[in-house]
């Protein structure tokens, strides 16, 4: 496989100066540690603070962050995020500098989840941590300024597979509504681990392997088997039917672009609003990692889908 040729010009830079690497037992720890890409966040956008809540049943408690803009009095419209991290890195702090501003543009208020990472918390614990931020989120509303009934749920790539498998949870235990997913690259479906190879997508940042390595950590066994749970692979799901509208954005060099376009196709024959991107030479993460014509594009595109799923 060599897709070089077919990554956007203004994308392929960053290549040259990224390493190619695929995880393992032995560097995930160093790449937990690795420093941030970006830069500082701007911490005047946006207030933070910091809520320790009850976790799932049994389990530890969870952190939420929740950021809000300044100088603005709610109620006001919620997004509940999940980072990514192929399900084993990953803090919410690595995404302060992305979601500062974005809060601020859209004037709402971001509740982000401290989810327990892979292989340490296999499945279902991880969802489960994120459900019950979601439930403390809802039941707090109020006096958090939140209107619960412009609340949705949003991630990237791991995050957007919570997010996902989080829409459909919610769906199915009916306690409560989301107004939107919001899913951005979402790590969808463990069986692409098994299929045959893409012919071009999948070569950068997140490879095959590391892909393999991220569903393993999270299922505690090897991905493609048939006892596999919609909440830990939302594609796995059989009725896709009264989920939320959907925004779902990936790169067609991107390893999960056939898992996307295929969850996307059968949330609009499920009568689900679905929005899809797909955007020509974009490998993994194009957006945030670069800065070119197309990763500006990207991001107006979600920004925009976000601004209209919370008014």
């Amino acid at each position: 496989m060599d897709s070089l040729h077919l990554v956007d010009p203004t994308l392929r830079p960053l290549l040259e100066v990224m390493p190619r690497i695929s995880l393992t037992d032995d560097i995930l720890p160093a790449m937990r540690d690795r420093p941030s890409m970006f830069p500082p966040a701007d911490e005047s956008l946006a207030t933070l603070e910091i809520h320790t809540v009850p976790g799932p049943a049994g389990a530890p408690d969870i952190d939420l962050h929740v950021f809000r803009p300044v100088g603005v009095t709610g109620p006001l419209p919620c997004i509940y995020h999940i980072h990514g991290g192929g399900y084993v890195m990953g803090k919410v702090s690595d995404y302060d500098p992305l979601v500062r501003p974005l809060i601020a543009d859209l004037q709402c208020i971001m509740v982000s989840v401290e989810y327990r990472l892979a292989p340490e918390t296999n499945f279902p614990g991880p969802i489960e941590d994120c459900y019950a931020g979601l439930a403390w989120t809802i039941a707090n509303a109020h006096r958090l300024g939140i209107d619960p009934a412009r609340l949705g749920v949003m991630g990237q790539s791991a995050g957007g597979g919570y997010a996902a498998a989080l829409a459909l949870m919610v769906r199915d235990r009916g306690e409560y509504a989301l107004a939107f997913q919001h899913l951005i690259y979402p790590m969808l479906d463990d069986r692409t681990c098994t299929a045959a190879p893409h012919p071009y997508a999948g070569e950068f940042v997140w490879t095959a392997q590391s892909n393999s390595f991220g569903w393993s950590s999270l299922l505690g066994h090897a991905p493609g088997g048939d006892d596999v749970s919609p909440y830990a692979a939302p594609a796995r799901a059989t009725d896709l039917g009264n989920l939320p509208r959907t925004y779902i954005a990936t790169g067609a060099l991107d390893l999960f672009v056939d898992e996307d376009i295929d969850y996307a196709t059968r949330l609009i024959r499920a009568g689900v609003p679905v929005e899809l991107h797909v955007y020509p030479g974009g490998y993994h993460a194009f957006d945030v990692f670069a800065d070119g014509p197309v990763s500006q594009q990207a991001r107006r595109d979600s920004h925009e889908a976000l601004r209209r799923a919370l008014a």
